[in-house]
């Protein structure tokens, strides 16, 4: 079967699945868990118990407790971590697995809830627990219906719309969700703004509308920021003068741009960006236009007072 057919296989099991799936018992579920404030556990066998890992760190990164329980470890001490009222996903495709079935005793002697995330609603597991979630399963992706693919699939889906329905339901912000993630590039996008990378005070090129071109050029190398700032005597930001301007401006006037003021050459009403803009917000907006990209934004305050300038540069190097 070529790749193509493949992926039109899958796209049909998928939406088979996904039509037969009852919300009802996982709205039951979440309600249930948002109730009550015991811990999440989760486990799984073989490829199961991965998928079982995976939701478990879903959980906790979306603002719900969770932790992985190995079934095997469970039964040599690892039921201790677990308490009266804390809920306990078993999941099991064919719902028959004895390392899971061992563990329902013991976890009914715990008195906690017990939920099987099964795809045969007939088996050991979904008879042992006290809810069951029934993932509808026609076949695996697998030419011998035995491989996990399908199923392993369907498991993880049941755990994106369980971890983001009890994220919705909690009401999770932005910000909080940032504090979970403040590493890698995930977490900077989340908590890094305009003026964590801006260049500020003295390294900030800046120049008044009077001034002659010929008495800032100096100052415009040196920066090397790539422009000018022209600002009013209140530092409020009136335009942007840029090194493609600069070559614009020699080959149209030639020398005598030298003595000519910055208000006749800069570029008025540029765009330009808040302090407390996200960082990569800002980014998105310099590379909005990619047939003319900006590499430098003004910073502002809201009364447009110039407070200093970002480089795309740099927020490329940020890792954002």
């Amino acid at each position: 079967m070529s790749i193509n057919n493949l992926i039109n296989k899958t796209k049909q099991l998928l939406n088979n699945f996904l039509d037969r799936l009852d919300p009802k018992p996982i709205e039951s579920i979440v309600e249930m868990i948002h109730q009550h404030q015991g811990l999440i556990f989760l486990s799984g066998v073989g490829k199961s118990g991965m998928i079982a890992q995976k939701i478990a760190q879903t959980l906790t990164s979306t603002g719900t407790r969770a932790f992985y329980i190995s079934p095997t470890d469970s039964m040599h001490g690892d039921l201790g971590q677990i308490a009266k009222d804390d809920a306990v996903f078993l999941i099991s495709k064919s719902g028959e697995s004895d390392e899971l079935i061992a563990m329902l005793p013991s976890l009914r002697n715990k008195e906690a809830y017990i939920i099987a995330v099964v795809s045969n609603e007939n088996s050991r597991l979904s008879k042992g627990s006290d809810k069951t979630i029934l993932l509808p399963f026609e076949q695996e992706l697998c030419p011998f219906d035995l491989a996990p693919t399908v199923s392993t699939t369907q498991q993880l889906i049941f755990g994106d719309l369980l971890a983001i329905s009890l994220m919705q339901k909690k009401e999770i912000s932005k910000d909080q969700f940032a504090k979970n993630h403040p590493a890698g590039r995930l977490g900077k996008r989340l908590t890094m703004k305009v003026k964590d990378l801006m260049l500020r005070d003295a390294h900030v090129p800046l120049c008044l509308g009077d001034q002659k071109l010929g008495d800032i050029l100096v100052d415009f190398s040196s920066k090397r920021a790539g422009c000018m700032l022209v600002i009013d005597d209140g530092k409020k930001l009136k335009g942007i003068f840029t090194d493609g301007d600069l070559r614009r401006a020699l080959q149209k006037h030639g020398s005598e741009v030298l003595q000519m003021k910055m208000d006749d050459l800069m570029i008025k009403q540029p765009r330009k960006v808040v302090s407390d803009m996200m960082a990569y917000e800002a980014m998105k907006y310099m590379e909005g236009d990619q047939k003319s990209p900006i590499m430098v934004l003004p910073v502002v305050e809201l009364d447009d007072r110039v407070v200093g300038l970002v480089k795309l540069h740099d927020i490329i190097q940020s890792g954002v």
